[in-house]
């Protein structure tokens, strides 16, 4: 397995526990009725800053993870992994592993700063494919 891809299977590892902390907050939170239910309605009261901080964390997750796979992709399927391409895949876990404990405990500018950097690694990566 090529570097990049098993910076992918960790990112994949890092949202999976990401999703996993964010709905047993909710769960306390909100409640299962809620929470199982087709949530046809908001919720009864809302969650707890720091919980919604932590579902929005992992929603942005869920839009990052498939543009990293792809960038991945591009790097790993033709054979073009290089040093500077698996620096680039681990950057990006390392920035996005941070990046819900700083969604999370309200880390500003710090959250956005790696997020850009989480997003810059991709783009770089896709650049690095097409080269």
């Amino acid at each position: 397995m090529t570097p990049e891809l098993t910076a992918l299977a960790f990112a994949g590892l890092v949202h999976i526990v990401q999703f996993a902390i964010a709905s047993i907050q909710a769960n306390r939170e909100i409640g299962l009725g809620y929470t199982t239910s087709p949530r046809d309605r908001p919720p009864s009261h809302p969650p707890s800053d720091t919980t919604g901080r932590m579902l929005r964390a992992y929603d942005n997750s869920t839009a990052m993870i498939g543009l990293f796979a792809a960038a991945v992709a591009c790097i790993a399927i033709p054979g073009q992994s290089t040093g500077y391409t698996a620096a680039l895949a681990w950057i990006y876990v390392v920035a996005r592993l941070f990046y819900a404990p700083a969604y999370a405990l309200g880390w500003k500018p710090w959250r956005s700063y790696l997020w850009i950097l989480a997003l810059t690694c991709c783009g770089l990566l896709f650049l690095a494919a097409l080269t």
